[in-house]
């Protein structure tokens, strides 16, 4: 018999809550292993458990869904992320994206979607909710017209590129050092070579790019 793919499932709504882990206990191919109602909570036993698959609501309190992936990204976590959402922002997904989430879910979709979306996501592949699989195809798009206007983007290092996308998030060179462990001089020096390969000129040209540009970067 094959392994069962260990599950936690995070969310603050309990009958939500509840109604997810009735469809997964149900199927043969996975076990619980843990639920919480908390960010701070779910981060605790994500450690303990290291589950396969955390379900994660993206809206909780203490750590939110996202700030969970992102640290699972950091620790380079073998545990995958499904986020739960009621939202179909596009900029949301570009983060969870980012993230290295594994899947996408609408919560108004998610009994239907959750167990193949946590199949997916255990064998390291990628699943959004049908309602918002159309987004990628227009990420695809964006980034690609991007792309062709900024042929410099190409040329980035996976540093460079890093740096880029946060500073679309509006972090400055000095929070942007300390999250990355370098210098913020070396943050400067990398500034400096991005706007040198974009043909950016204009002290605060580099921020507006990023931030223009910041769901297809």
């Amino acid at each position: 018999m094959a392994e069962r793919i260990k599950v936690l499932i995070v969310d603050d709504h309990p009958l939500f809550r509840t109604g997810l882990r009735q469809v997964i206990e149900a199927d043969g191919r996975f076990e619980l292993v843990g639920e919480a109602g908390d960010g701070e909570v779910a981060w605790k036993l994500i450690q303990e458990k290291k589950p396969d698959v955390a379900v994660l609501d993206v809206n909780l309190p203490g750590l939110t869904g996202l700030e969970i992936a992102r640290k699972l990204q950091e620790k380079k976590s073998r545990t995958r992320v499904i986020i739960l959402t009621m939202l179909k922002e596009e900029e949301l997904i570009n983060r969870a994206l980012d993230f290295g989430v594994n899947g996408f879910v609408l919560k108004e979709n998610a009994v239907a979607d959750i167990l193949e979306a946590i199949v997916t996501a255990a064998a390291g592949g990628h699943y959004l909710s049908p309602a918002v699989s159309g987004f990628l195809v227009r990420r695809r798009s964006r980034a690609e017209a991007l792309a062709a206007h900024k042929p410099g983007l190409d040329d980035l290092t996976k540093a460079e590129r890093r740096i880029l996308k946060l500073i679309a998030e509006n972090q400055t060179s000095r929070e942007i050092a300390a999250k990355l462990f370098i210098s913020p001089r070396t943050v400067e020096a990398h500034r400096a070579n991005i706007c040198t390969k974009l043909e950016l000129h204009g002290s605060h040209r580099l921020l507006q790019f990023a931030l223009e540009n910041r769901s297809s970067l």
